[in-house]
């Protein structure tokens, strides 16, 4: 059977240090500023806040509209009322029209936030080594593609929502914070024959009333931070392990491996219902906060205007007017408390992201303080390993032989004890695994093909499949004739047909395939990873006579259990040094709550 050491790196643990709000914010910030999109991004901007400056001057003048409008229904006078309301649908029209402005731009920006922060999370995922040393971190690289494209989806609507929630709250409290301060500005209080009058006084008590609710549902409302962000984990280890049983239906039915695979399904929805209860707990206790605030408000800005009104200082409309502007303004300030839950959702989010694309950059340095193999050229073409030693958490994977020089042309055979760490061996040639000591020199001006135990089909024809890159030959007999040496035949006819091939075919077929691949490319060096290992005898025998017809010249490492002596004159050994200094763990920022806990075995009686 084979091993599969470096499986176990992955498992180590690692330790776990959360960013902060401004590193993430940074993160993103760096992230929009490569976009493509940019540009469209600032004067889709500009023109939002155009349309809000514009709106917050039409709701002034909507509110100064008040007091004739109320007064004139105060006399009884049916011609400035008549006026007054042709007055009012042209103001309601403007701002209609400019309201459908901004939900266009709205969605605009939605849309080039979204395209951006996931065009460069892609970009990033998808450098050369990283989506795998990623995938060796630990927790932070679980379900990227949640991430990715739910999260990074999830963060560009909350964005623009309270972006622009946001600039326009702020552009109508400067708008209506002077409006109200005159309005309040003659207010005089009687209170036994004393007379006190307070600058501002309205104004002054909706900055007191929206802080104290502020702080309030601050209070209250910061857990749901954490909370949803537990939930979104929680979320994407449920998809995965649907996704896990969807791929090994197969399996899980010859097994009779239902009951188990329910098992751990109904696990991962457990886990998610926990966090679901947790959060709608936590809104539940926010909901007594805003809503009681919500109801007080209704009557509260005529309370606060009332005295004035009864000791006859103001009219009817003049109320209704001061009225308007305080709710102006305090609807404004009372933008921190609507949003409580969407700006911890918000915050949540912008972790996952943010910590993620952070998570990306730093596989890049991951054990940067661990010694790296040399990588280097050899100009007479050979392939040479010069003491290495591969680094892991178990120990040292290293060649018997502390000196190894492979020529052009050569066939070699790599065996090694089960556990010796053969897997991880032909990933440090490939440059997946970089941590160790010692030199892999390549022959110079050589690209070698590595053909990895489970082969890798891109979506498309299978004349893609086959050819990917490069010219493809100049016709299909090339195809045909290398399918029927490798016992495929019956594809031949298939070459312009798309299909997912790793699902048509069989495991034995899909490595035959990956071998005709090889010989369609004619590489002059090909590094092999136990591929030939598990073809049964007829199927092995027909791709050794390909590869003997094809690619005679080519040099071919193969890593493997060495029963092929006959086509691999040479043999060399990987041994294990358990002694040697291993591998630390890495360290990798990461937002991510720790996963859920692992499915424990329950027997139906």
């Amino acid at each position: 059977m084979a091993d599969h050491p470096d499986t176990n790196a992955a498992a180590q643990p690692v330790t776990v240090e959360a960013s902060s709000l401004r590193e993430q914010v940074a993160t993103i910030k760096r992230a929009l500023g490569g976009s493509p999109v940019r540009k469209w991004l600032v004067w889709t901007s500009v023109g939002i806040m155009a349309v809000i400056v514009a709106t917050s001057i039409g709701q002034v003048l909507l509110n100064r509209w008040n007091q004739p409008f109320y007064d004139a229904l105060a006399r009884r006078d049916m011609a400035a009322f008549l006026h007054q309301l042709m007055i009012f649908a042209m103001i309601a029209g403007t701002l209609l029209v400019l309201n459908i402005a901004q939900t266009w731009l709205n969605q605009m920006i939605r849309l080039k936030l979204r395209e951006a922060l996931t065009l460069d999370l892609i970009d990033q995922w998808m450098r050369p080594a990283r989506a795998f040393r990623l995938a060796n971190a630990g927790a932070i690289g679980v379900n990227p593609d949640q991430r990715m494209q739910q999260d990074a989806a999830h963060l560009s609507d909350l964005s623009t929502d309270l972006g622009v929630g946001l600039l326009q709250s702020f552009i109508l409290l400067v708008s209506f914070v002077g409006v109200l301060w005159q309005l309040s500005s003659g207010f005089v209080f009687h209170i036994n024959g004393w007379s006190l009058a307070i600058p501002g006084y309205m104004v002054w008590a909706a900055f007191l009333y929206a802080g104290i609710a502020s702080w309030l549902s601050w209070l209250v409302g910061r857990p749901l931070i954490r909370l949803n962000s537990d939930r979104y984990t929680r979320e994407a280890e449920l998809r995965s392990s649907m996704v896990r049983v969807n791929e090994n239906v197969d399996a899980i039915a010859l097994y009779h491996g239902e009951a188990d695979a329910k098992t751990r399904l109904e696990v991962d929805l457990g886990t998610v219902l926990g966090a679901m209860r947790r959060i709608y707990t936590a809104q539940i206790n926010l909901s007594w906060v805003t809503d009681t605030y919500g109801w007080i408000t209704v009557v509260a800005p005529i309370l606060v205007a009332s005295p004035v009104y009864f000791s006859g200082d103001i009219s009817f409309g003049g109320l209704m007017m001061a009225v308007g502007a305080f709710n102006q303004v305090h609807s404004s300030l009372r933008w921190f408390i609507n949003n409580i839950g969407g700006i911890a959702d918000w915050r949540a989010t912008l972790m996952r992201v943010a910590d993620f694309r952070i998570a990306l950059d730093e596989t890049d340095v991951l054990h940067d303080k661990e010694k790296r193999i040399e990588f280097g050229d050899n100009a007479n073409s050979s392939m040479t390993f010069e003491r290495l030693e591969v680094a892991s958490p178990e120990g040292c994977t290293k060649l018997s032989d502390s000196h190894v020089e492979i020529h052009p042309g050569e066939r070699v055979m790599i065996t090694g004890e089960p556990g010796a760490g053969k897997t991880l061996f032909f990933r440090a040639i490939a440059g997946l695994w970089p941590w160790g000591s010692g030199r892999i020199g390549l022959p110079a001006g050589e690209v070698p093909i590595f053909v990895p135990r489970v082969p890798y089909f891109p979506a498309g024809t299978l004349r893609e499949v086959l050819h990917p890159n490069g010219s493809a030959p100049a016709d299909d007999a090339d195809f045909s004739a290398v399918l029927a040496e490798v016992g495929l035949q019956r594809l031949s006819s298939s070459l312009d047909r798309s299909a997912r091939w790793e699902r048509e075919l069989s495991d034995d077929e899909q490595r035959s395939l990956a071998f005709a691949r090889l010989a369609l490319r004619q590489p002059k060096w090909v590094i092999i990873d136990e591929a030939m290992d598990a073809f049964d005898g007829p199927s092995l025998r027909r791709v050794l006579s390909m590869l003997e017809k094809r690619l005679p010249e080519t040099a071919i490492l193969n890593i493997g259990r060495g029963l092929h002596n006959g086509f691999f004159p040479r043999a060399l050994s990987i041994v294990k040094d358990t002694e040697a200094v291993a591998l630390k763990p890495a360290r990798v920022r990461a937002g991510a709550i720790d996963p859920p806990p692992k499915a424990t075995t329950r027997r139906k009686k």
